[in-house]
């Protein structure tokens, strides 16, 4: 086979000296039906070239087929990657057009040349830089302006490669893909995508090679806004489309630009939701492959999305889709069954949207899927959607006491063998805004020596910053909600045996220590309101674990960690941590000797007065 490629080759150039069009015509097409790698090792470039300069279009038909084949290999591809190359099937490259002679002639040039200079093009930036220095690339986009028919199998495969070297070309670099947008492609693009709505099925070719430039161009180009016009036209084709490969395509190019707000509201006002959530309804029970499940999975997170916005979420709650986000938490399928969870926890961030929620008992419903989804082996995406969901209804303060009532926290703590960093996460901020004023539960919690034990455990352990200022700040919410009084008449109760508790639990006080050194201005103030609480009650007491309060805060190192946050964060204090500090290092200074000492070793008196905002309270 080789050496007939070497007769081959030789016949060709032979022909190419004598400018024999008829010789050349069957070689090139020899070259280009043989298997791509036979024609590696020769150098063709030349005499390609020269045949494009003849005045002939099958020769340039041919030709052109013929690098567009050997030039699917790199060596070759290099070898055409020249300016003389590039310059002149780009001479050649024009719109067909009804005026030409031949039209079919003129069409499958435009093809040939475009699968040629596709393939040069294909992971080559030499070429690329080529195309754009030369300013050729403006004949690729004029390309789209051809009105496609896709009724024959020549027009198929025009409309595939054409846009196959616009992709290729586009894959370069920012600067080629931003330029293809003053070139004004998108428009073009737009044009031929609200041409088919018309019949989008009669119009699937034409879609799946229309639509992957648009999606390179949001990958190279960030924060790229398409038109409102052109999004509405995307939605609209997803709303009529019955190809899953387009589907998919539009589905990624919502979500992209749905990362805007003001997309968001658009495609909200556009319907779109719903149309997902009935195409979904209508499909889910044939969504049983691979395929058909990142489908699913893709526009399931696009109604999520759209919900995060705040216009659009309040357009929503108006709309059927909460009726259809309810209806899901019934579904069996668990990707439907997570939307729908996710969807109403995006709907439940204002306060009447979650007291609706308990009103019309749609927490029951949560919290009896949580219930059965609160092991270990349970799937945590689900669990993760429940509890931020869970998290943002319990928020308003008429919600707590029916969320407590409802055995919320019963179902939680048996969560805490979980140990995937995204869960706990959450369910410490759930349980953490349920116990927000609620003194009784706050308490109970203090007393549960493995709950407590827990938290003081991920807040020295966990690689996780969210668990471990989580942890920190479940247990200083549980001290400031667990010290209440109830009065009665002019008797004061003091409920402290929750405090006694932690007190006692090694590692608890060390671990609210460590907080004043947060790099977070309200997570110290939380610290120091726990541990002023704490020497309030504790003051020279001896708690349950035989040690005093002022010991552990001296062994906690307290002195060194209001050195370092006075030293790190003075400047930036408000007024109320300033306040906050004075009254712990007050407190502190009615304490024990030896900690009083501590203090003084620390320099903690001098440290206070280097406090910006304290001083100038003093000089007012």
């Amino acid at each position: 086979m080789e050496a007939e490629m070497d007769e081959i080759i030789a016949g060709l150039k032979n022909a190419t000296l004598e400018k024999n069009s008829e010789r050349a015509l069957p070689l090139l097409k020899q070259i280009s039906d043989a298997e791509t790698n036979l024609c590696d090792k020769y150098d063709i470039k030349n005499d390609l070239l020269e045949l494009l300069q003849l005045d002939d279009t099958k020769v340039h038909i041919q030709a052109a087929r013929c690098i567009a084949e050997v030039a699917k290999t790199d060596n070759q591809r290099a070898k055409f990657s020249k300016e003389d190359v590039i310059r002149r099937l780009t001479d050649l490259l024009r719109v067909p057009t009804p005026k030409d002679n031949s039209v079919d002639a003129s069409l499958e040039l435009a093809t040939q040349l475009c699968r040629a200079l596709g393939n040069i093009c294909y992971a080559n930036d030499d070429a690329r830089a080529i195309i754009k220095e030369l300013g050729v690339d403006e004949r690729f986009f004029a390309l789209l302006d051809y009105d496609v028919d896709t009724d024959s199998e020549d027009r198929d495969q025009f409309v595939r490669v054409r846009c196959g070297l616009i992709s290729n070309y586009l894959l370069g670099s920012d600067d080629i893909a931003e330029r293809a947008v003053e070139l004004k492609l998108i428009d073009k693009l737009e044009k031929i995508l609200t041409r088919c709505l018309t019949d989008v099925d009669q119009h699937e070719e034409l879609l799946l090679s229309i639509l992957p430039p648009l999606s390179i161009l949001t990958e190279q180009i960030s924060d790229l806004c398409f038109a409102p016009s052109l999004n509405k036209t995307i939605a609209k084709i997803l709303a009529k489309c019955t190809n899953p490969d387009i589907a998919e395509s539009c589905l990624a190019l919502l979500h992209y630009e749905a990362q805007n707000d003001d997309v968001k509201l658009l495609l909200a006002e556009e319907g779109l939701c719903e149309t997902i959530y009935q195409l979904l309804e209508k499909y889910k029970t044939f969504a049983n492959t691979d395929e058909a499940r990142v489908l699913m999975k893709l526009a399931c997170d696009l109604i999520v999305l759209i919900l995060t916005g705040d216009k659009s979420m309040h357009y929503l709650y108006t709309t059927p889709l909460l009726k259809g986000m309810e209806d899901w938490l019934d579904s069996y399928d668990v990707e439907l069954l997570t939307t729908g969870v996710l969807a109403l926890g995006n709907f439940a961030r204002t306060d009447s949207h979650c007291i609706y929620m308990v009103e019309k008992k749609i927490v029951h419903k949560l919290l009896s899927i949580l219930a059965k989804n609160n092991g270990t082996e349970h799937q945590m995406t689900l669990q993760h959607a429940l509890l931020s969901t869970l998290k943002n209804i319990v928020i308003p303060k008429p919600n707590k006491a029916a969320f407590i009532e409802a055995g919320l926290v019963d179902i939680i703590l048996p969560m805490l063998e979980i140990h995937q960093a995204p869960v706990v996460f959450k369910l410490l901020g759930t349980l953490r805004m349920t116990v927000d004023g609620q003194a009784k539960l706050a308490s109970e919690l203090l007393q549960n020596e493995k709950l407590v034990k827990q938290l003081v455990h991920w807040s020295q352990t966990s690689e996780f910053t969210g668990v471990l200022g989580e942890s920190l700040r479940l247990m200083a919410w549980l001290i400031k909600h667990a010290y209440y009084q109830q009065k009665d008449s002019d008797s004061v109760t003091l409920d402290d045996t929750g405090l006694r508790t932690f007190v006692a639990i090694d590692g608890a006080v060390a671990s609210m220590v460590g907080m004043l050194a947060s790099t977070h201005l309200v997570m110290q103030n939380e610290a120091l309101i726990a541990l002023t609480i704490l020497t309030t009650i504790f003051h020279n007491k001896t708690t349950d674990g035989g040690s005093n309060l002022d010991q552990l805060l001296v062994q906690s190192n307290v002195g060194a960690k209001l050195a370092e946050q006075i030293t790190l964060n003075g400047e930036s204090m408000t007024k109320e941590i300033v306040e906050n500090l004075q009254t712990f290092v007050k407190q502190l200074h009615s304490s024990s000797d030896a900690l009083v000492a501590h203090l003084r070793e620390h320099n903690i008196d001098e440290l206070l007065k280097t406090i910006p905002s304290l001083v100038e309270y003093c000089t007012l």
